[in-house]
């Protein structure tokens, strides 16, 4: 197995928070572990968070937000994240913000990053609106769904 492949393979579990990674090439194979003396891992049981009940929302639905205060609704409808990550406002720390409150955006504009695995995915507005609210703050995490901006 090529050295800058495990090379690489350290660097990756140094940034991240698993403790051991096997690959396997072929008939090669490498394990690299955080333990030390050649312990192993042992799972531990995950944690059961309760599931958000999410309503279908049509196209007139109101979205509230779950992380305003109770009762707030808006008119528009929710950009859902597609996908479990980081939200993130702007393309890099200290740059200007893709969209803000009253903005006009048209489909295709990009509206936040969400980042998955180190990949910064660009999240794009599905539809024409204006911004009448951001509802995760900046560098937040997200869930699956969960939604992130909402377009009037």
């Amino acid at each position: 197995m090529d050295i800058r492949k495990v090379k690489k393979l350290i660097e990756l579990l140094e940034e991240s928070n698993i403790s051991e990674i096997e690959i396997q090439e072929g008939e090669e194979s490498v394990r690299i572990s955080r333990h030390p003396n050649g312990t192993t891992w042992q799972p531990q049981p995950m944690p059961q968070y309760a599931q958000p009940a999410h309503a279908p929302q049509a196209a007139s639905a109101s979205v509230t937000a779950e992380a305003e205060p109770q009762g707030v609704s808006y008119r528009g409808e929710a950009v859902n994240s597609p996908m479990v990550g980081t939200f993130y406002r702007s393309p890099a720390p200290g740059a200007k913000s893709f969209v803000e409150v009253g903005d006009t955006v048209k489909q295709g504009d990009t509206v936040c990053i969400v980042e998955a695995m180190k990949m910064m995915n660009q999240i794009e507005a599905d539809r024409d609106g204006v911004v009448e609210a951001i509802l995760v703050e900046d560098g937040e995490p997200v869930e699956f769904d969960q939604p992130m901006i909402v377009l009037a």
